[in-house]
C-alpha cells in the first residue's frame, strides 16, 4: 500500500498485541503522545486531542482509531 502514513512502523508494530484504552502518559512528565501513523495528538490535559485509542500493552506506542481500522489487517494486530 502506498500511504503517506507508512514510515517503517512494521519494524516495531507488526503482529503486536494492542489494547483499546483511555490515554495515559507513558511516564511522569509527559503530557501527550502522537499516533504512530497520522501524528494525531493524544492527551489528557490538552484540548482537542484524542483521549482514547489503541496502544501497545506497555502504553508506549499509540494508534488512533482511524489508523487502527486502516492498518489492522496489514499489521496483523491482535
Amino acid at each position: 500500500m502506498n500511504d503517506w502514513r507508512l514510515r517503517g512502523q512494521e519494524r516495531y508494530l507488526q503482529g503486536v498485541s494492542l489494547t483499546k484504552s483511555e490515554y495515559k502518559p507513558y511516564r511522569d512528565g509527559w503530557d501527550h503522545d502522537h499516533c504512530e501513523f497520522c501524528n494525531a495528538k493524544f492527551s489528557m490535559t490538552i484540548d482537542q486531542c484524542q483521549t482514547e485509542g489503541w496502544s501497545t500493552l506497555d502504553k508506549y506506542h499509540w494508534i488512533c482509531s482511524s489508523c487502527y481500522e486502516d492498518f489492522k489487517e496489514e499489521f496483523e494486530w491482535s
